[in-house]
C-alpha cells in the first residue's frame, strides 16, 4: 500500500521542508501544491528531498473563495493521473504536523483499508446555523473589479435566495478541509464535481466551499458508510475566530492526549514542534536520518 501526502503551501519554506521530513516513509509520495501569489523558487529546495514533488497546475486560492476548492481538486485531479494506485490521498496544510511517526501513520492507515477520515457537523450544529448563508448568499470572493462588496451586497438585497443545485443533505464543518480518503473514493468525488457543470458555476459564488462540497459528495455517495466521521486533526478553535488558534507549548498536553494523527495550525519554529519531535515522534531535535530524507545524486 502507498500514501500520498498532498500538502496546500502559501509560505514558510523551511517549515514545509521539517514537515515534509517528518512525513517521508518508503511506501509514501508528497505532492506539494504552492499558491500562485507564492514565488515557487522560494520553495525549490523541497526538490532535494526524496519523494516529493510539486503539484504543476498551480491555482491562486483566496482565503474563503471557491478558488481554494478549486485548488485542492485541480492538485487532487493531478495526483490521480499518476495512476499510483494510493491506499490513501493525505491532503494537509504546510501549517500542519503529525502526531506520529511515519511509519506509525502508515500502520494505522493499512489496518483501516477502505475507510475515509473528514470531519462533519450535524444540521443542527451552530456552524450550520451560520454556514448556510455560505451557498444562500452570492460571494464575490474570487472576483476582481472596482466595487465588487458593493455589487455583492446589492445583487443579495435584490435577488431571491440560492438554493443548493443537487436535492441532497449537506454536510460539512470548521474541520472538513482536511482529510485522509481512499483513492477510490478521490475519483469518485472529483468525477462527481468534474461532470456536473451546474454545480460548477454555483459554488464559484460561495463562500467556503472547501469545508462543506466534498464532504456533502462523500457522504451522498457509496462511500458514506466507510467514512469515519472524525479527520483524525487535533484543531482548536476555542477562540471563535476566522482561523483556528495557532498552537504552542501550552497546548502540549491537549495535543498529547487527543490521540489524534495530525495537529494544526503551527507557525515556524514554534517550540512544541521540538517537545512533538521528542515525545511523540522520537525524532531529534536537527534530525538527519540516513534513509530515505535526500535525493540520491544518482
Amino acid at each position: 500500500m502507498r500514501i500520498a501526502h498532498l500538502i496546500m503551501v502559501h509560505k514558510n519554506p523551511n517549515q514545509l521542508i521539517r514537515l515534509i521530513k517528518r512525513l517521508q516513509h518508503p511506501n509514501a509520495d508528497i505532492y506539494i501544491h504552492v499558491d500562485t501569489k507564492s514565488d515557487i523558487e522560494d520553495f525549490k529546495n523541497v526538490l532535494t528531498l526524496n519523494q516529493a514533488s510539486f503539484i504543476n497546475n498551480r491555482v491562486n486560492c483566496n482565503w474563503g473563495g471557491n478558488s481554494l476548492l478549486i485548488g485542492i481538486t485541480t492538485a487532487l485531479n493531478e495526483v490521480l493521473s499518476y495512476n499510483k494506485g494510493y491506499g490513501f490521498i493525505n491532503l494537509i496544510s504546510a501549517q500542519d504536523y503529525p502526531l506520529r511517526s511515519s511509519e506509525e501513520l502508515y500502520q494505522y492507515f493499512k489496518k483501516n483499508i477502505g475507510n475515509n477520515f473528514i470531519s462533519y457537523e450535524p444540521a443542527d450544529s451552530i456552524w450550520w446555523k451560520k454556514a448556510r448563508g455560505r451557498y444562500e448568499k452570492y460571494h464575490f470572493t474570487d472576483l476582481n473589479f472596482p466595487g465588487k462588496y458593493f455589487i455583492e451586497r446589492i445583487a443579495n438585497k435584490f435577488l431571491p435566495t440560492r438554493k443548493f443545485p443537487m436535492p441532497v443533505e449537506l454536510y460539512g464543518g470548521c474541520k472538513s478541509t482536511w482529510w485522509t480518503i481512499t483513492e477510490e473514493c478521490a475519483k469518485h468525488i472529483t468525477e462527481q464535481l468534474r461532470h456536473n457543470h451546474k454545480l460548477q458555476n454555483f459554488i464559484k459564488y460561495c463562500w467556503g466551499t472547501d469545508e462543506f462540497v466534498l464532504t456533502t459528495l462523500i457522504m451522498n455517495s457509496p462511500f458514506a458508510n466507510k467514512t469515519n466521521e472524525d479527520n483524525m486533526r487535533y484543531i482548536d478553535w476555542s477562540e471563535k475566530n476566522a482561523h483556528p488558534k495557532l498552537l504552542d507549548n501550552n497546548d502540549f498536553d491537549a495535543i498529547k492526549n487527543s490521540e489524534m494523527l495530525f495537529a494544526r495550525k503551527f507557525e515556524m519554529d514554534e517550540p512544541v514542534l521540538d517537545r512533538i519531535d521528542k515525545e511523540l515522534l522520537n525524532y531529534g531535535l536537527n534530525p538527519q536520518p540516513d534513509t530515505f530524507i535526500q535525493k540520491s545524486d544518482s
